[in-house]
This record gives C-alpha cells, structure tokens and sequence, in this order.
C-alpha cells in the first residue's frame, strides 16, 4: 500500500483537479482496509445511488447490429461501361459476394413484426442485410422500403422474443432532457453513451434532403447509425444518424432524426413501401431586417410568400402573395428550408396550421397537403428518377422517354444522368423542375452519360 500511495506523491499535478482525482483515487485504494466494498453501494444511508443499469437491461436487447453484404464488380475498363454493354449486347459483367460488413445498428420497433428502423445509408446498396442480436442471434434481414432523402428504412426479421422499443413524443423534448444513445460504434459492440438533448429542430446541415434533428452530446461515432436514441424511461426519442467531427469522430455534436418524424415516414413504408410527399405550392424567401421594416413587422423570423401556384394547397387555404408566414403547427418559421423541411415530413392530406401576418394584422390559415405535381412542359414524356450513389448523394436519373418528346428528339436517352439546369446544380426532381421553370424559353442541361458529360439545349 505505501508504495501505492508513494505514486500519488511523484510530481505535481498540473491542475487543482488532478490533485483532487489523485487523493480521491487514493481514498478508494484505502476504502477496503477500513472496511468498505470495493463496489459502488447500492445505497448511502438508505438511500439509492442513481444507476441507468435498470433501465438499459430492458432497453438494450432491442437495439441490433446490422451488417451488409453488397456485390463487387470486376473492374474490366471499357467493359464496364453500361451504354457500351447494352449497344453490343454483352451479359452483364460477373459480380462476386463482398465479405460481410458491420455498418451500423438498428432499432426493433415492433416485436410481433420483426420491424427494425434504420438508416438508409446503413443498408444502401446491400444484396444481404443481416441483423446480430444482442443474445447472439442472426437473422437475414427483408427490406421493406426506403426513404433516401430523410435516411430512414425499414426492415424485417422473423425471429421469435424479440424486445421492442416504445416511442416517445419527441415534440415534448426539452433542451437540458437527458438522453442515452445505443449502438455499435467502430463494430465494436453494443456501447452506451450518456448526455443531454442540446439543441432541437436543427436543419440546413446539408446531411439529408429534409433535416429535423435532435442535437445531443451523447457520443455517436461511426457504427451508430441507426442505432437507438432513449430517454430515462427508455423509450426511443430519435435514432442516431450523423456527427459532426472533424474527422468522423465524436465531438460532442451528434445528430438523431426525432421519434416523430421516423414514426410518420414508418406508417407511409409500410402502407406504400416509399415516402409520398406532398407541396405547398409557393416561391418564398426569407424576411430580412430591411423587408420586415417595409411591412412594419416587428418579428425577426418568417418568409415572404413571392409566388403562389394556382389550385396548389397554399391558394386552396387562401394564402396570398404578401402574406409572411412566422409559424406552422406551432413551429417557428426561420427560413425557407424550414417550411420544405416541413412539409417534406408530412404524409399526404395531412392538414398544415398556417400563423401568417397580412398587412400588419395575423392570420391563421389551414392547408392540406397534396401530391407533388413533377410536371414541367420540358420533361413532358420522360420518367425521372431520384437515385442515391453509395457516398450518399442524391442525383436525378431518366429512366424511360416517350419517342418524339423533346428530350427524345434532343437525343437524350434512358439512362442518362441530369447534372445541373441552366448551369444550376440540381440533385432532386423539385430542383429540377424549380430551375426549368424559370425560363420559358429554353433550358440548358448538362447531362452525364457513361463518363462523358455535355450540355443540350431543349426549347
């Protein structure tokens, strides 16, 4: 013991803390000679010491680890190249299993089921998803649908005693809320992390197409996508997603999509097997200081409504053009993304509670949300498409053109990949249609094919 105590005596600490962790160490050495156990006690003085033990016995057998298995191409050069294969004719270049990968992790949300929510870029281009258990079991996983731009999907596993998760009301979330993160971090196996919910209803982070996250400074790392975000009851308030690092790791600042939000993407996978959203049908831009002192409103937050579609949800609820929008459900409006990120979260026909400030005076207004009209007299005959490359970026694919439509006769083809309109990068079909409709005239777009790329003009 006194050499153990001798230790403590060799150099100074640099910090008071040091010399404080230092006698407080020392006095744990000591406490089995006076008498005390060398574990924590269960209670001082009658009264129990907080332990999250309880609670994660219960919580964790339902959050899983997920690994891929994807298939590898032989690199053959110009054999690769699809357009080349399809114009002579070739099979398909051979393809062989990868080993499987530990990715991420996964939530059970419905035991009875086998229902696991994940990321979507956990399981992006797997040909085989199986799902380890935290008992040992493995199981191959089936995909029930996918929602790309808010990076959720939803799998199936047919295993029996599953443990599942209760949601939570992620909107009743306080900053301060503590919050427990579950997951895989590095494949190393299940690990729990601790914190609070520092910040909510974060978005413009340019990580997903439509971003409501909840902050938290539990660490997430690589390998806990996917994994499950719980309060102190253990109820799934979030499931982890994304970092930010400075070199893909912790930090600090970790980002879950809300409990809310998956739920409602859930209910639209499971009923159509994808997301269905829907549009307001309006131009807007954000309220500066300069505009909010021309329309004599006090309020620092909202967006100025520019432009509304005829027929679309925003002229049906009687918004006009004017009106600045400060609230929906009860949300404070910052810019234009937070109304797209809105009512890109939203399942069809669902009503939308408008607080709008019309000439000085405020205004309630309800919408009801409808399809997307992806329309747009340039595209007329053609099927496009939202893809997804494997680092994640969204990009806007023609799958089929009617012959004699304008792309057609432009000579354009299925396949091709449209990189930007009127020299204006565009990675969704609403991007798309934005940037063509601004000139009637033409558009100009450059279009990738194989590994070329060039500019058509289409009129």
């Amino acid at each position: 013991m006194s050499t153990i105590l001798n230790i403590f005596k060799l150099g100074k600490p640099r910090h008071a803390f040091g010399c404080f962790v230092g006698r407080w160490l020392a006095l744990l050495l000591l406490m089995p000679s006076l008498g005390y156990s060398g574990s924590l006690p269960a209670a001082v003085d009658g009264v129990a010491v907080p332990s999250l033990a309880p609670m994660l016995e219960k919580v964790t057998p339902a959050v899983v680890n997920i690994s891929t298995v994807s298939r590898v191409r032989q690199s053959n050069g110009l054999m690769d190249d699809p357009f080349f294969r399809r114009f002579f004719d070739l099979p398909e270049t051979p393809s062989s299993p990868s080993r499987p990968q530990s990715l991420g992790s996964g939530v059970i949300v419905n035991a009875e089921l086998g229902h696991i929510v994940t990321n979507y870029h956990v399981i992006a281009d797997a040909s085989e998803v199986i799902v380890a258990l935290s008992d040992g079991r493995e199981a191959n996983a089936v995909v029930i649908g996918h929602d790309p731009q808010a990076d959720i999907s939803l799998i199936k596993i047919e295993l029996d005693n599953l443990v599942d998760l209760p949601w939570a009301d992620s909107d009743a979330l306080r900053v301060g809320d503590f919050c427990i993160a579950i997951g895989n971090p590095f494949g190393l196996g299940q690990t729990v992390t601790s914190g609070i919910v520092s910040a909510l209803d974060r978005s413009g982070l340019g990580i997903e197409d439509f971003e409501d996250f909840i902050q938290t400074d539990a660490s997430i790392n690589p390998g806990n996508s996917g994994g499950a975000l719980v309060d102190l009851q253990g109820r799934l308030i979030g499931i982890n997603t994304a970092i930010v690092g400075p070199s893909g790791g912790n930090v600090g600042i970790g980002f879950a999509i809300p409990a809310n939000m998956a739920v409602d993407i859930i209910k639209q996978l499971l009923e159509f097997g994808e997301v269905k959203r829907g549009e307001l049908g309006i131009a807007a831009q954000p309220l500066t200081p300069q505009l909010a002192q021309a329309f004599g409103i006090n309020s620092r937050f909202g967006v100025v409504v520019g432009r509304i579609r005829p027929d679309s949800p925003a002229d049906k609820a009687g918004l006009q053009v004017g009106d600045v929008i400060t609230s929906i459900d009860g949300k404070r409006v910052r810019d234009v993304s937070a109304i797209k990120n809105r009512i890109g979260l939203v399942m069809l026909g669902q009503e939308l509670n408008m607080e709008v400030i019309r000439e000085g005076k405020q205004v309630q207004l309800t919408a009801i949300i409808e399809a997307i009209d992806q329309g747009n007299a340039y595209f007329e005959g053609a099927q496009l498409t939202q893809e997804i490359t494997r680092s994640g970026r969204v990009y806007v694919l023609i799958e089929s053109i009617e012959p004699g439509s304008k792309l057609d006769q432009a000579g354009l083809q299925a396949g091709d990949i449209i990189l930007s309109v009127n020299n204006q990068y565009v990675s969704s079909i609403d991007a798309l249609n934005e940037q063509a409709s601004k000139d009637t005239d033409s558009v100009l777009l450059l279009v990738q094919r194989g590994q070329a790329t060039d500019y058509i003009r289409i009129q």
